[in-house]
């Protein structure tokens, strides 16, 4: 359970930009400034509720892999604050009192639901813990690397490992979390 300083209200503005790839990508993006994302209570994911240019949400900060944290702006989001890419957004982030659910992908899903060690073992972590090997595996770029962290997983579970080794959640050293690259 966080602290009461780890909910300490950030405030701060950033511009919202479009992601570079794909092109066709009707979400957008920004990367907190740095003075800002020194306040939340970790470099790595955090989910926060607050307003976003005026609009009332929650969502779960990505780390850019340069110490700070951008944020994925859906284009639901974007349209009910009326705003665009380009523009500079009004955030207030407070960090979120106990840590969502992370949505279950459906093969890893069929992959736990098929091994009760494995599900017992996830079953009993936390939804952090949960949302870091959700994150590992989602991490390949290839169907045949997420079939193999998969298996992986699963085979670490049931042995009762709680946690995702040696995966960087802060994106600082193996750079496997960064923000996107903005368009021009």
């Amino acid at each position: 359970m966080p602290s009461s300083t780890a909910r300490s209200t950030v405030r701060c503005k950033a511009r919202l930009l479009r992601p570079a790839a794909p092109a066709d990508a009707s979400w957008t993006f920004l990367v907190l400034p740095a003075a800002a994302s020194a306040k939340l209570p970790t470099r790595s994911m955090v989910s926060v509720e607050g307003q976003f240019a005026g609009q009332p949400f929650q969502a779960t900060l990505e780390p850019d892999g340069q110490g700070s944290h951008w944020l994925r702006v859906e284009r639901e989001l974007r349209e009910a604050a009326a705003v665009a890419a380009g523009d500079t957004v009004a955030l207030v982030l407070t960090p979120m009192a106990q840590e969502p659910e992370p949505v279950l992908p459906p093969d890893l899903r069929e992959a736990l639901d098929a091994d009760p060690g494995a599900r017992a073992t996830w079953d009993d972590i936390t939804a952090v813990a949960r949302r870091d090997w959700i994150a590992w595996i989602t991490s390949g770029k290839k169907a045949g690397t997420r079939a193999k962290r998969i298996g992986v997983a699963c085979d670490k579970l049931a042995s009762g490992q709680r946690r995702a080794c040696c995966f960087d959640r802060s994106g600082m050293y193996s750079k496997s979390m960064s923000a996107p690259v903005a368009a021009e």
